[in-house]
């Protein structure tokens, strides 16, 4: 998203009113839960393939260890992004 694409948003989004506030946040909730829904069904769709493919389950720390991962890997592009805008 573009820095001008943001500030139009965030300008519209400071004249809605409370109600029409919490109407976007469940929207943007909705899309986020969405989203996540969509990965996990994903994930689901190949995981017969990989076991039949021998590839190992992943344990409960690898997840963590995986999640940590991508989420710091998020941060840092988000600040490159955020600086690029700047």
């Amino acid at each position: 998203m573009s820095a001008t694409t943001e500030q139009v948003l965030i300008s519209k989004l400071r004249m809605l009113s409370p109600q029409q506030m919490a109407v976007v946040e469940d929207f943007v909730e909705f899309l986020a839960d969405k989203s996540r829904n969509l990965a996990l069904g994903r994930l689901l769709t190949i995981a017969p393939a990989l076991e039949a493919a021998g590839v190992p389950p992943m344990s409960e720390e690898e997840i963590v260890a995986e999640v940590k991962a991508a989420r710091a890997e998020r941060r840092v592009r988000e600040k490159v992004s955020s600086a690029d805008r700047s």
